[in-house]
């Protein structure tokens, strides 16, 4: 795919965007690539493709790709969300690693209970193949979340995605202290939705450490 061909960025969700569902299936292929192969961390996967309990029905996809390339991504989902039956309910991953549904997550992860509300979604899985990729997925994330009438998306990801955020002009807020396990240290933190950045104004992120 030639690098001259612009980028677009898509948000993806079923049954809507069945027709264009190669692009997830993509996505999830790139998330293999960034945190099992590149990152190492212990992560289900099926051949090339990277996905868990929360990638279900409801989750929402912000996808960045050059035709049917794609070059990087994330995955949101609502707090009010609920996926499974019986004792294996899963809501999102921040509030159930505080519920300690998640062995690999520590509870310390938030002070607090996490919301559960509809104008909080949840952020991760973010994959990119460089920061200025990444900073696009975060723009177009907060514009569908804005109209979704969104307050605020959490976030859970090293400390360099937090600074990545304030410099975007965002004022993140911590929901709880750096903690860590064996892929490495990671901090919950929320910011508030933005009704004035787009693509077209967006300012220039720094590169994350």
């Amino acid at each position: 795919m030639s690098e001259d061909q612009p980028i677009e960025l898509a948000a993806l969700r079923l049954p809507f965007d069945h027709r264009r569902w190669n692009l997830v299936t993509r996505f999830l292929a790139l998330r293999k690539s960034v945190f099992i192969d590149r990152l190492k961390w212990d992560l289900y996967h099926v051949q090339d493709l990277e996905f868990e309990q929360y990638d279900y029905l409801g989750a929402v996809y912000i996808v960045a790709h050059r035709g049917t390339e794609v070059v990087g991504g994330a995955r949101l989902l609502r707090t009010d969300w609920r996926y499974g039956r019986g004792k294996y309910v899963y809501s999102y991953m921040i509030r159930d690693a505080w519920l300690g549904l998640l062995p690999g997550l520590p509870r310390e992860v938030c002070a607090d209970e996490p919301p559960v509300s509809a104008k909080v979604w949840e952020l991760t899985r973010l994959a990119a193949m460089t920061p200025g990729i990444a900073a696009d997925v975060l723009t177009a994330a907060n514009a569908y979340l804005a109209g979704q009438n969104a307050e605020e998306c959490l976030f859970l990801g090293p400390t360099s995605f937090m600074r990545m955020a304030r410099s975007m002009g965002y004022q993140p807020r911590a929901l709880g202290a750096i903690t860590g396990n064996k892929d490495g240290r990671f901090i919950a933190f929320g910011c508030g939705v933005r009704h004035d950045l787009s693509l077209e104004n967006r300012p220039p992120a720094a590169v994350a450490a």
